[in-house]
């Protein structure tokens, strides 16, 4: 499969292990060039396996296009031989194929879209969107399967259509099954539908060590894109195939999974951490979007510093 071949790019035909989102952080409601660098690497070196800018937690939807192409293009300049995939969601197919460009230019090695709709759309409405996407640019596909942000819920049978379209690489799903078995059988009736060259990465952070666990090939993370350290540990157990120490340090960030839930997702909670850690500038979100209030944020540095700062 062919992909981006812009100096500094990295081609990428398949996604597994870790996928880091970082942040796009603000100061003063602009974008801070120098924090997400900052953050990028931080991600190279911990060697996470992939990077995807312009995620829900790189808030592409707050972004206008020479925020995101800029974004792209300091992620792919600093990634240091790491494949960089860039979210390309967007209210119109129009507006999503000039993403595309743009990533493309830029030297992304692949695009992460989502199905955005202010109108809900149907299924056939979402496989044009996506038909579009594989048509215009060589560049490798991600389906961002993200339900709590989009409001379009997926079923098998649409990813079974879209994953036969030329250049999709993989779905990303927003969570498994808690019982484990269950967790089994709902991978492999997603795997069942996909054609062998299509992956399945999971996201939803709580869920990453359980979805590993279960077949999934890559673990799309969120906070991982700010503390990548544990993330990895995580990662790496599950690939040795000690699934119970996977299990046993997610469950070391349980708090921060139960804030999340509390929080209506890990946009947030992951502002939080970078701004504790020194990451970013305080209030680092693009408004009207507002970071967690003040006993939320005690309860993140209690967490923090209970991991503390090597493993980080």
């Amino acid at each position: 499969m062919k992909s981006s071949t812009k100096t500094g790019a990295v081609p990428v035909t398949a996604l597994t292990g870790l996928s880091a989102f970082p942040l796009t952080p603000m100061n003063d409601d602009q974008l801070d060039e120098p924090a997400f660098i900052g953050l990028v690497q931080r991600l190279v070196a911990a060697g996470v396996d992939s990077i995807t800018v312009l995620g829900s937690t790189g808030s592409y939807m707050y972004l206008d296009r020479a925020e995101r192409e800029r974004v792209i293009g300091l992620a792919v300049q600093h990634a240091t031989g790491i494949p960089v995939l860039a979210g390309v969601g967007a209210m119109r197919t129009a507006h999503v194929l000039a993403h595309i460009d743009e990533a493309k230019a830029a030297g992304a090695a692949g695009v992460l879209l989502a199905p955005v709709g202010y109108q809900r759309l149907d299924d056939d409405e979402v496989f044009a969107l996506f038909r579009a996407a594989t048509e215009r640019s060589d560049l490798p596909v991600v389906v961002y399967d993200n339900p709590g942000t989009t409001h379009f819920t997926f079923s098998n049978g649409l990813y079974a259509r879209i994953a036969q379209l030329p250049g999709i690489i993989s779905i990303k799903i927003p969570g498994v099954p808690a019982d484990p078995v269950d967790a089994l059988a709902h991978v492999a009736a997603i795997r069942a539908v996909l054609p062998d060259h299509v992956g399945i990465g999971v996201s939803g952070d709580a869920f990453g060590a359980a979805g590993l666990i279960a077949g999934c090939d890559a673990w799309f993370t969120a906070v991982g894109g700010t503390i990548p350290a544990p993330m990895l540990g995580i990662t790496r157990a599950v690939q040795a195939g000690d699934h119970q120490k996977a299990l046993a340090v997610s469950e070391d960030l349980r708090p921060l999974w139960d804030l999340m839930a509390q929080c209506g997702g890990s946009l947030r909670v992951s502002a939080a951490i970078a701004e504790h850690l020194g990451l970013v500038a305080p209030n680092c979100l693009p408004l009207p979007v507002q970071g967690l209030n003040r006993e939320q944020r005690a309860r993140v540095a209690l967490v923090l510093d209970g991991l503390g700062q090597a493993s980080l």
